[in-house]
């Protein structure tokens, strides 16, 4: 395999180290998920230098651990560039491999952040249960916290006092949403707690973060009109691989109100063709049965048949650039969801997937349907969440609304 990519002499410098055996079979991997050549070539010298840093070490493969990588890419670092891609490519030939102890997802500067974000994850996983996307939206939070109290300064959590958490939410809470800021004071008390509770603190920091006032049912569900709706699927440029993905997400999130997160899960074995259903795994272990619409039915036997990329993985609507797998979160779907409104010139105050899911719900009640049959589409769990849109039906409201004291009748 590798004499296909380099020259012989080449290839006779790249066989040295405890890697050397896996070199062809990681650069068939590599090829077989998508990767240009140019890329597998860079990514295959990586793994070599690697191999022979293990070889000069008297290192073998399973003697590596985060420390131990830290130091390889430090030492890269002084010789050359590192690459973006470098840990990705450790973590998946780690994989490939077999090997007990894959290497972080990140390596800072900082290791002591890595260790407090780590360990934080695993208390959220382990202890209280919450799912990965819970954890793709709570450690980020955490991060930008950490980052702005200490910089680029080594982290003392025991200096951590509830001035450094106020002065940070005022400052945070005047340029984010609502529902952001709310997320980052949960993601900010569950983080103190977990440090409280292993004693790396002295007092409960938890109890002194203020609360972000939103109440319920309180805002308008931002929606679009079923024109601009229509702009937005124009929009997409089905001649393309990556338009006819983006088409049939943005149809799937328009005609069935699904969510980010349900889009991006989606498997193959969901889809049951011979009735006609989308099995959608929801909120918790929640699954339900929705029919395909025919629009969105022929949308998704045309991604399938032309747009989909050939690989291993069952998810259905897999990343445009290597390597060819589903996507990592519900954000790649926002992000679908934003660039279409771009190309439509739509400028919504909401941009994320959730925008769909509002504009279904208001165009069925506009169209006479009631709050249950609106609740069982977009299965919500209680029908107290559906409420929201009795406050668009402005005509029914006006019916309602009594004359002010001393005004005009």
């Amino acid at each position: 395999m590798l004499e296909d990519l380099f020259s012989k002499s080449v290839s006779k410098r790249l066989y040295v180290g405890p890697l050397e055996p896996s070199l062809n079979s990681f650069a068939a991997l590599l090829l077989e998920r998508g990767y240009a050549r140019p890329n597998v070539k860079d990514k295959i010298r990586f793994v070599a230098r690697l191999s022979k840093w293990l070889h000069q070490q008297h290192l073998e493969v399973n003697d590596l651990n985060d420390q131990l990588i830290d130091q390889f890419i430090k030492r890269k670092g002084r010789k050359g560039p590192v690459r973006r891609g470098d840990i990705a490519t450790l973590r998946l030939l780690f994989k490939h491999l077999g090997c007990a102890n894959p290497p972080a997802p990140v390596v800072d500067e900082n290791y002591i952040r890595h260790r407090i974000e780590k360990g934080f994850a695993q208390y959220l996983s382990q202890e209280r249960g919450l799912s990965p996307a819970a954890l793709a939206n709570y450690i980020p939070m955490v991060r930008r916290f950490l980052s702005d109290r200490f910089n680029e300064s080594t982290i003392r959590i025991d200096r951590l006092c509830p001035r450094d958490v106020t002065t940070f939410l005022l400052s945070y809470t005047k340029t984010a949403k609502r529902r952001t800021a709310k997320l980052m004071v949960t993601s900010l008390r569950s983080f103190f707690r977990y440090l409280r509770m292993r004693g790396e603190i002295a007092i409960d920091v938890a109890e002194f973060i203020p609360t972000v006032s939103d109440w319920r049912l309180s805002d308008l569900p931002k929606s679009l009109e079923p024109q601009q709706v229509a702009c937005l699927l124009s929009a997409c440029d089905q001649s393309s691989k990556v338009g006819q993905r983006d088409y049939t997400v943005l149809l799937l999130l328009a005609r069935l109100g699904l969510r980010a997160g349900e889009v991006a899960a989606m498997n193959l074995d969901d889809i049951n063709w011979e009735a006609g259903e989308l099995v959608i795994c929801g909120k918790g272990p929640r699954k339900d049965r929705l029919p395909i619409p025919c629009d969105v039915g022929e949308a998704l036997v045309a991604y399938l048949q032309h747009g989909r990329p050939v690989c291993s993985t069952r998810r259905v609507f897999i990343r445009a650039r290597a390597p060819h797998q589903g996507f990592s979160s519900s954000v790649a779907v926002c992000d679908i969801v934003r660039r279409a409104l771009v190309r439509a010139n739509l400028h919504p105050p909401c941009k994320g997937a959730h925008l769909l899911r509002h504009s279904l719900a208001v165009h069925m009640l506009q169209k006479g349907a009631s709050l249950g049959e609106i609740g069982e589409l977009l299965r919500h769990a209680s029908q107290t969440t559906t409420e929201i849109y009795t406050k668009v039906d402005m005509a029914a409201l006006r019916s309602l609304s009594q004359p002010w004291p001393g005004g005009v009748a």
